[in-house]
């Protein structure tokens, strides 16, 4: 018989809830009872998955059922896109490099633009989507906390409350949306049926689970602002679907176009001066700039500076699943989302969710499945000779792989 040494780790338990979102307070309580959330002899924790709540007034009520047994140091609220290397290297781009940091605002920022694209429809996951759709089950938690540290102060130190503070300041500094704009500053919309590379595609109506009268948005976007000093005027563009070209996830830093167009005439230099910060795939970072082409007079065109984390060719980048859950066995919070961060969340998109919900009027928009959403998004983009930025190109001949 074979004796374990449990010195180390003593009773140290993780707890992770990777079930159906009705069992997040059910599981918990039994815990409880049973006396498993103790920590008389090792520390116990709760790895909760998203969606934490389905709503502002669920997502309350979670969690004081969670406090009634739970501190709010045992419950780790997973965000497995903070997990991400490229979403971690934010920080360190921004605030390690004295470039940036000085032209990280209203000043020199036109707007910033963030897009998580998946190029499959809801698969099996019909019944579930059409209870969810996009806006809850990307926008509200993964997009606005990759919003939090684009648009954060710096943090007095690297220590997780610090880092969580700024970014919780930035959703609390959201600016509400009221019922009367919703349809101004939001768009809704539904894959239909294509033929995608030869082959057909059904229409999100089609799909196995889902209510053949569903208004279930599997496309959204949204303009907002974050009124404080750094962002005061800067608009935010946020867009999230399914069936669209391709699988890709970046944030993109629109800097302000030069105040006189000495070298170009004005327009024909718009994707000039872009910051892209890829989240997935090909992670990296790409600076886009005016350069003269080489020749007699003073032509123009785009290049581009890029750094590719497949360049660090001796480096395996970890799963961002399992950065987390290390994580949470160290105890270290700062890629976890804090119950007021969750809360300044859902309070933002409530108005949203509420007229989509109740208002028949708000219509929700078409787009073949293979394209980029409903044309009536590019109406959120304030100047109309600018667009969202079509991130694909297809550099390796592979149209599920999108390069930067």
């Amino acid at each position: 018989m074979i004796k374990r040494d449990n010195s180390f780790t003593k009773e140290n338990i993780i707890f992770y809830l990777s079930t159906p979102p009705a069992l997040y307070q059910v599981i918990p309580e039994r815990l409880a009872a049973a006396g498993l959330n103790k920590e008389d002899n090792g520390w116990k924790r709760l790895v909760i998955e998203k969606p934490f709540g389905y709503d502002l007034d669920s997502s309350t009520a979670l969690n004081t059922a969670l406090q009634k047994s739970w501190k709010e140091s045992q419950i780790y609220r997973i965000d497995h896109y903070l997990g991400k290397e490229t979403v971690q290297n934010l920080l360190v781009t921004r605030f390690s490099n004295g470039i940036f940091e000085p032209l990280w605002n209203r000043n020199f920022i036109h707007h910033v633009e963030i897009t998580s694209a998946e190029s499959i429809g809801v698969e099996n996951r019909g019944s579930y989507y059409d209870d969810s759709g996009a806006l809850r089950d990307m926008i509200q938690n993964h997009l606005l906390q990759v919003t939090g540290l684009i648009a954060m102060d710096p943090p007095a130190s690297l220590n997780a409350d610090a880092i969580r503070n700024e970014t919780v300041k930035v959703l609390q500094s959201l600016r509400p949306i009221s019922k009367d704009e919703v349809e101004k500053v939001a768009i809704r919309g539904q894959y239909l049926s294509s033929t995608i590379g030869g082959k057909p595609v059904k229409g999100y109506r089609e799909e196995e689970g889902v209510d053949p009268d569903s208004k279930t948005e599997t496309y959204a976007a949204l303009k907002f602002y974050i009124d404080n000093w750094r962002w005061g005027g800067v608009p935010f563009y946020v867009r999230t679907g399914k069936q669209l070209p391709a699988r890709v996830t970046e944030a993109v830093i629109h800097f302000k176009p030069t105040p006189h167009h000495l070298f170009v005439p004005k327009g024909s230099c718009d994707t000039c001066n872009q910051l892209i910060i890829r989240i997935q795939p090909d992670e990296g970072i790409l600076l886009k700039m005016g350069m003269k082409t080489p020749g007699a007079g003073f032509k123009v065109q785009n290049v581009s500076m890029d750094f590719h984390y497949t360049d660090l060719l001796d480096v395996r980048i970890p799963d961002a699943y399992e950065r987390l859950l290390l994580d949470s066995m160290t105890g270290d919070k700062t890629l976890y989302a804090r119950i007021d961060a969750v809360t300044a969340a859902w309070e933002f998109m409530m108005p949203v969710l509420d007229a989509w919900k109740n208002d028949p009027e708000i219509p929700v928009h078409g787009y073949p499945a293979g394209t980029w959403g409903p044309d009536v998004a590019d109406s959120l983009i304030e100047e109309p000779d600018m667009n969202w930025r079509q991130p694909c190109r297809a550099l390796t001949g592979n149209d599920d792989f999108c390069k930067l």
